[in-house]
């Protein structure tokens, strides 16, 4: 190792550790020194990046693309037009065994048929902007949306010579044939619950007055179904070659939709986000990017769809990364958001300018000082950089070599206990939903862990994110909460929320933010947002397991759901005092999983009521909150429950292979149709 020297073994070691490796990580070496839950003034390095333009020309499109790739410097693996084995945010139902023709029960007893007085919806995150799922209702339909796989119908087998009938049966065994179906079920009044028909496709849905969108795999469908007997296509949009559906809404019986393309390096532009009867093509020079080069391998494309006919009323385009993208809709903006790395020669150059200004001579120091502001690419900084470090260690001895080891080692620890953010970023692009234009850009530290992280709020935009830990054991993770203004610019932040831990859940509600991290306990965080400018942890709850769904079931009860062990758990939050968090009650469900976990909208709750249901691995769970307890009033077995709803009276529970009808007044079964 004579001509390693420890100068260029520390730079080898710092890439190795920052350089992303696969698509899906970021990575982030850090170790925190603040006091946990403190308030930070924000500081201008935060910056929010104002300058978002159009590309002058194919031609520059495609020089900006090589000066992101040559930023990330020979290790990253950036998800340019490579294929994927699944298709962006679809959610596919888990296979079951069902049977294929449907049949109300027998035997049930005469109903009377009410007036439709009130209906549930999907549970969504903004009241009004609904969300794609594969169940919805307008009160009289249900619209289920299932992915099973059928016993395909067989003549009557026959024994083979000396085999008996039942070893025949178990050497043929019967094939299964996948039905991808989107039911619709006649589902009020009660008694007259049947199905009506089906549609052969399957994928999330949405309802927008007669129309029943269907987002697949590959393709966003609309069908008009004011017969509900004879559904018929109205239009359809394929997804195009390496594009993906990110996300959608629908808002004042608008549809959005935000899809990501994987850049094709040697033919970039024009875009074709969506294709079929109705194609969306998309110019280089329509396309925004970030006036500094950034690491990029895909496009964003948002577009606001007439649900009537399909057409694409208005678009924007922009660059990013593939990485950790969440879409986050409110009521004024659509945001989206990607991860992508920070400066790393500017890091090191910070790191010897403040820690290594002894290890250098002063000449030195001041090459590198000038190579960081060189207008090539950060590529070419790094090899410079380690050109200048070679040059040096030339001249070391192997005494000296040692000294300098072990000083970078020790001091490099402390270096990263204050810059931990300073590699790990998130890039917010703010969309207005009037004109669809790109009304803000910003960055901040961390990433973001789901839709939840983000929140707006009388103008400003609330963010949770997680700075991540490294495999190396010198920095460990923290989480931070931002304020920021409508120009996307950091007003407050609040540092350093369980440290050693990661976000499992988060929920903002209007002044207030509560959020749940998790190593070895569930620290629940109660978190004061009523000065954006000087947000701060007002309580925290130390139990154990953790929550990864919050709900508020009043203005000071949270319900969460997680895991404590191998079971499933229910805590009842009283967060009426935010400085003193009290779990009310607790609910340790014998069921190793749930549909909660893993997405809002498998969770009901019935204000009237005063109950919950869940789906589980085992069945379906109702369960009452009155009196600030938790119980357990109703439990269904024979069912693969996904989802439930609720019209007038009658709670409605949506299984793979049936449903089942409770009377809310004494939870009695009132009417059940199976999948038979």
């Amino acid at each position: 190792m004579s001509k390693n020297n420890i100068l260029r073994t520390t730079l080898f070691l710092i890439l190795l550790i920052f350089i992303p490796v696969t698509v899906s990580g970021i990575f982030s070496i850090y170790n925190n020194s603040f006091r946990p839950g403190s308030a930070i003034n924000p500081a201008t390095n935060f910056s929010n990046t104002a300058s978002f333009k159009k590309f002058l020309s194919d031609e520059d499109f495609k020089a900006y693309i090589k000066a992101g790739l040559e930023s990330i410097s020979g290790g990253g693996m950036m998800n340019l037009a490579v294929p994927s084995l699944g298709r962006g945010a679809v959610e596919v139902p888990r296979p079951e065994v069902g049977i294929p023709d449907l049949k109300s029960s027998e035997g049930q007893t005469d109903l009377a048929a009410p007036s439709l007085q009130r209906t549930s919806e999907t549970n969504v995150q903004v009241l009004g902007i609904d969300e794609p799922d594969i169940v919805k209702t307008d009160g009289n339909q249900i619209y289920f949306s299932s992915n099973n796989y059928y016993l395909s119908p067989m003549p009557i087998a026959r024994p083979m010579m000396g085999v008996s009938l039942e070893e025949s049966r178990s050497i043929m065994p019967y094939p299964y044939i996948n039905k991808l179906q989107t039911k619709i079920i006649k589902a009020f009044p009660v008694q007259d619950l049947s199905k009506i028909a089906d549609i052969n496709q399957n994928g999330n849905l949405l309802l927008s007055n007669n129309i029943l969108i269907i987002l697949t795999n590959d393709a966003v469908i609309g069908y008009d179904v004011t017969n509900i007997a004879s559904p018929s296509q109205k239009w359809k949009m394929d997804f195009k070659d390496n594009n993906y559906l990110l996300q959608a809404r629908l808002y004042k019986q608008k549809l959005f939709l935000v899809v990501r393309q994987s850049i094709n390096i040697g033919n970039p532009c024009p875009i074709q986000p969506l294709g079929g009867s109705l194609p969306v093509t998309i110019r280089c020079t329509d396309i925004y990017h970030p006036s500094v080069s950034v690491p990029v391998d895909s496009t964003y494309t948002a577009m606001v769809i007439n649900p009537v006919n399909g057409e694409v009323d208005r678009k924007v385009s922009f660059v990013g990364s593939n990485n950790s993208s969440v879409v986050y809709m409110s009521e004024n903006s659509l945001y989206v958001t990607y991860s992508f790395s920070g400066d790393y020669v500017n890091f090191y150059y910070q790191f010897l300018d403040e820690k290594g200004r002894d290890l250098l001579p002063q000449s030195y120091l001041e090459k590198i000082s000038r190579l960081k502001d060189y207008d090539i690419s950060k590529q070419a900084k790094m090899v410079e950089l380690e050109t200048i470090l070679s040059e040096y260690q030339s001249f070391l001895s192997s005494d000296e070599r040692l000294r300098v080891e072990n000083e970078f080692s020790n001091r490099m620890k402390d270096f990263l206990s204050t810059h931990k953010r300073d590699l790990e970023k998130t890039g917010i692009v703010k969309i207005g939903l009037v004109d669809l234009a790109v009304l803000s850009t910003g960055q901040i530290p961390g990433t973001p862990l789901n839709q939840f992280s983000l929140d707006e709020y009388l103008g400003n935009l609330r963010v949770a994110t997680t700075v991540s830990g490294n495999s190396f054991g010198s920095s460990e993770s923290t989480n931070d909460v931002y304020v920021l203004d409508s120009n996307l610019t950091v007003l407050g932040l609040v540092k350093d929320l369980g440290q050693k831990e990661r976000i499992y859940s988060v929920r903002f509600l209007k002044d207030r933010g509560y959020l749940v991290t998790f190593r070895q306990t569930d620290p629940f965080f109660v978190l004061d947002l009523s000065n954006p400018s000087m947000p701060q942890v007002k309580g925290e709850l130390k139990i154990p397991g953790y929550s990864s769904y919050l709900h508020p079931i009043s203005a000071d009860k949270i319900v969460g759901f997680g895991k404590e062990g191998a079971q499933l758990k229910i805590s009842l939050f009283d967060v009426s005092s935010p400085s003193s968090p009290e779990e009310l009650a607790k609910y340790n469900l014998d069921e190793y999983s749930s549909d909660v976990l893993e997405t809002h909208h498998a969770f009901l709750q019935d204000q009237k009521h005063s109950v919950f249901f869940i789906p589980g691995t085992k069945g379906a769970y109702v369960f009452s909150y009155e009196g600030n307890k938790l119980k357990l009033v109703r439990a269904v077995t024979d069912i693969q429950a996904r989802r439930a709803l609720y019209i007038n009276d009658y709670m409605y529970i949506v299984g793979d292979d049936k449903i089942v009808v409770l009377q809310e007044s004494d939870w009695s079964r009132a009417k059940e149709l199976s999948f038979q």
